[in-house]
């Protein structure tokens, strides 16, 4: 029940007047677990409508094809993914660049470990999309999250907070660490995904320099 909730908090389902039935909850949430497992490709309907109890029959009621189970897991998980870092760096009195990073990264992350399926599936399946109108959509709030993330940089530099030659290389770095924590995280490892946000931050802003006394 609380994965399915969780499902209902990220979808992006413009095209329904009201809000998705049970069943269709059950379906995007074994789907989306389904994805992230065995690949999207890997996983067929009638995987899908085992995992949820029901008969082929029954899922291509609620679904024509894999793809429109997809698509609103996809394009809802790269909506509100930049919505949740967007208040989470609010300019706030006394915050500078580094503390906006932080949050930045750490709210990412916890983003992440929220929404670990649906993250794991958007990452891998980004570019897949055979709508080319839908995949133009997250590619428009991609650019908007890498945007954000160099303007907190590009801050940073301005304020003497930072010291980077190439904004947008850095931005990558970042982003980068970010991104490939999905595919080696452990969820019953000792640290939680945003502690080691907090210890990438760390690193970028300390560097592996040894202190200097």
């Amino acid at each position: 029940m609380r994965q399915m909730q969780q499902i209902s908090e990220i979808l992006d389902l413009d095209g329904l007047d009201q809000p998705p039935q049970d069943r269709m909850l059950q379906i995007f949430s074994e789907a989306c677990r389904l994805f992230a497992q065995h690949g999207f490709d890997g996983t067929s309907m009638r995987d899908i409508a085992k995992a949820c109890g029901i008969s082929k029959a029954t899922l291509y009621h609620y679904f024509p094809d894999k793809d429109a189970i997809l698509r609103p897991l996809v394009m809802g998980i790269t909506r509100r993914l930049h919505e949740r870092v967007v208040a989470a760096v609010a300019p706030q009195d006394g915050a500078g660049a580094a503390h906006r990073l932080l949050a930045f990264m750490t709210a990412s992350s916890a983003f992440f470990e929220q929404y670990r399926w649906a993250f794991i599936v958007s990452s891998t399946v980004f570019w897949t999309d055979p709508k080319v109108r839908q995949r133009r959509q997250r590619i428009e709030w991609r650019d908007r999250h890498e945007a954000l993330l160099r303007q907190i940089l590009e801050e940073g530099v301005a304020s003497g907070a930072f010291r980077i030659d190439d904004v947008r290389m850095a931005g990558r770095l970042v982003l980068g660490t970010l991104n490939w924590l999905p595919r080696w995280y452990d969820p019953k490892g000792p640290l939680s995904a945003v502690e080691i946000a907090e210890r990438f931050h760390a690193m970028i802003i300390e560097g592996f320099a040894p202190v200097r006394r």
